[in-house]
């Protein structure tokens, strides 16, 4: 069975609102000004320790690590306040089902903010495997969180495609032999992917 693997932020969801609303929330407590969404966007996609870093270096100041756990369960509770699928998406996965595909999620995100999404949008049924960013010792790029994926659906490389908005996805598909889809509609920039889909609808019949 060929397998199609998603990233989450920029890819099926998005999520930048919430995500920013949370970084800024935690800004005003730190009394830092806050960022714009676009800034914000631009952060996305490496996880959360990383997007956090990248916040407090914009601001002059190293990542204090206390602020971490915090930030965590406030994106938790409110990863699904003003996040929802791309159009499309959710006709795009029932398509891909029908045709025979699996279905995983690769991403950067926390797992346990993953999973209180997925389960708030009603999109965990979709899929047979998800992981996050702190499932593993690694992450995207590194091509051993796609790998792992593979492995614990037993799908061989030459089967299985990634779509994701963002170079680690690209690049982590490559490292693992994957094929890779660009999501135009997303967060990043998609220099080097196999194949480019200009919204949501073009997946199925991309891939198929």
């Amino acid at each position: 069975m060929p397998l199609a693997i998603f990233d989450l932020d920029g890819t099926l969801v998005d999520s930048a609102p919430d995500i920013s609303a949370a970084l800024n929330r935690l800004m005003a407590a730190e009394g830092l000004a806050p960022f714009g969404l676009h800034a914000i966007t631009g952060m996305i996609g490496d996880g959360a320790r990383a997007l956090l870093a990248k916040a407090f270096t914009a601001r002059d100041l190293p990542l204090p690590e206390a602020v971490i756990p915090g930030f965590l369960a406030d994106l938790e509770a409110s990863s699904a306040v003003l996040t929802r699928p791309y159009p499309g998406m959710v006709a795009a996965l029932e398509a891909l089902a029908s045709q025979g595909w699996q279905l995983a999620i690769c991403t950067n995100k926390p797992i346990a903010a993953t999973a209180a999404l997925l389960r708030q949008l009603d999109l965990a049924r979709h899929f047979s495997l998800v992981l996050g960013g702190d499932s593993l010792a690694v992450k995207k790029p590194d091509p051993g969180h796609v790998l792992a994926v593979l492995e614990g659906l037993g799908v061989a490389a030459e089967d299985a495609v990634m779509i994701g908005d963002h170079q680690n996805d690209i690049r982590a598909a490559r490292g693992a032999g994957v094929r890779s889809v660009f999501a135009a509609w997303g967060y990043g920039e998609g220099t080097g992917a196999d194949l480019t889909a200009a919204e949501p609808a073009d997946i199925p019949e991309l891939i198929g």
